[in-house]
């Protein structure tokens, strides 16, 4: 009997765990509105307050929200545009168009999504428009319901706003600001952008028609809210079915916080980069490890996760090369060492990688000349080596000049960890100067 109850038990407590993962996945996988915004209110109230002057009074505006990529621009505009259709009179009236830079790659392609996400297929039909200008005040004008006051106001994102900047001649981005300076119809234009130089990249006709309100959103917040932040991300809420399992989850998590190991973790990753993404990504390796035998997150958990998380990319691949391969970066290494960092070519490296093979002919098997070449080119291809020039037809590749992209700290890193390395070739990096 107690053995059934104990399965049951283990059965029901599976299903929280599972619950939670779901919760907190979702959490960290999605900018969701409904989580807290740290550390940018004063950025959150002008952003609400500019969207209320456009929903309410008719009013068109335009801005630039800039920020490195996770500082919580998406968030930010995603938090703003739910308050705003909580007010009853703005939600039945406002229309909104998301944009991507990556997505919408030329106006015509922008334009068709705008009639899309404005229902207006069937208004637009087979007619045919002489100039873009003339298809978007179209499309605003069909949103008219009279004087303006009426008209339908249009919140125009554009995310990866640096990238309608290479549209031919800025058509999308002129005709919208255009019409956020006249007295059509009401739009904000918000666009979403990691440049800092982002003005300097419009022409000056569309510049001259920008309003200039920029938001920055910088990351200003220190360790301590950072650890506010980690507790938040991963405290259960009080709407959790099991009310006791969340209590102890949450209790965990504030012992967690407050445990030594994790906080050099996590001031290392704040150190690094206060990125909340690389926070998420951190906690999201943290919480795959946790099972039914296992229920609670540990400090070991954060631990592991934080190696995973600041593993080096280039010295894995390192991991996965041929003995040839490694030979060819050694020589890298050592021509970079002799000639202070100066560029190479495959005929550098072939007679450096021949000097040492005649010193060791009797432990080091000589390849032919073209093998090393497809070895070298290996290299490039997983890009651990690159041209200094673009290749031209008639170029030599034997006497391309490349680059390493490897430092000497990740080479010799790699070698420790490299799986049966020939003793003479690790010697060989270790080796000085002046035993070339």
């Amino acid at each position: 009997m107690s053995g059934r109850k104990s399965k049951s038990s283990n059965l029901i407590q599976a299903e929280y765990l599972s619950q939670v993962q779901r919760i907190l996945r979702e959490r960290f996988c999605h900018q969701s509105p409904h989580s807290n915004l740290f550390g940018v209110q004063v950025q959150y109230k002008h952003l609400i307050e500019l969207l209320k002057r456009t929903a309410i009074h008719g009013e068109s505006n335009s801005v630039l929200i800039i920020g490195p990529r996770g500082s919580g621009k998406t968030m930010l505009i995603n938090h703003a545009l739910k308050e705003l259709m909580e007010v009853e009179e703005v939600s039945e009236n406002v229309l909104q168009v998301h944009l991507n830079g990556l997505l919408q790659i030329n106006d015509k392609i922008a334009l068709k999504e705008i009639t899309r996400q404005l229902n207006l297929e069937n208004v637009v039909g087979d007619k045919v428009f002489g100039s873009f200008a003339e298809n978007l005040s179209f499309l605003l004008e069909a949103l008219k319901k009279g004087d303006r006051t009426s008209s339908c106001p249009v919140i125009f994102v554009l995310d990866e706003f640096d990238l309608f900047t290479h549209h031919k001649n800025q058509t999308l981005l002129y005709n919208l600001f255009d019409i956020s300076q006249s007295a059509q119809t009401p739009v904000a234009v918000i666009g979403l952008t990691c440049r800092l130089d982002i003005l300097e990249l419009l022409e000056k006709r569309v510049k001259s028609r920008f309003s200039h309100r920029q938001i920055h959103l910088m990351n200003s917040f220190g360790f301590p809210q950072y650890l506010k932040i980690f507790k938040e991300q991963l405290s259960l809420p009080a709407v959790f079915p099991d009310k006791i399992f969340a209590e102890k989850w949450n209790e965990n998590v504030q012992t967690l916080s407050e445990d030594r190991s994790v906080r050099e973790v996590l001031q290392k990753h704040f150190n690094v980069t206060k990125n909340l993404r690389s926070l998420h990504m951190l906690l999201m390796l943290a919480l795959n490890r946790v099972t039914p035998s296992h229920p609670f997150m540990t400090a070991t958990d954060l631990m592991e996760a934080n190696q995973l998380c600041s593993m080096d990319s280039k010295a894995n691949i390192v991991h996965g090369l041929s003995v040839l391969e490694i030979c060819l970066i050694i020589a890298m290494k050592h021509l970079n060492d002799i000639y202070e960092e100066e560029p190479f070519n495959f005929q550098m490296v072939y007679n450096e990688f021949q000097k040492f093979v005649q010193r060791k002919a009797h432990s080091v098997y000589n390849f032919e000349k073209p093998v090393v070449m497809k070895a070298f080119e290996h290299l490039q291809q997983l890009e651990l080596i690159r041209p200094i020039e673009r290749t031209t037809v008639n170029a030599q590749r034997e006497y391309q000049l490349m680059k390493l992209l490897l430092d000497n700290t990740q080479i010799m890193n790699a070698l420790q960890k490299y799986p049966n390395c020939p003793t003479d070739v690790r010697q060989w990096a270790t080796s000085s100067l002046s035993w070339l």
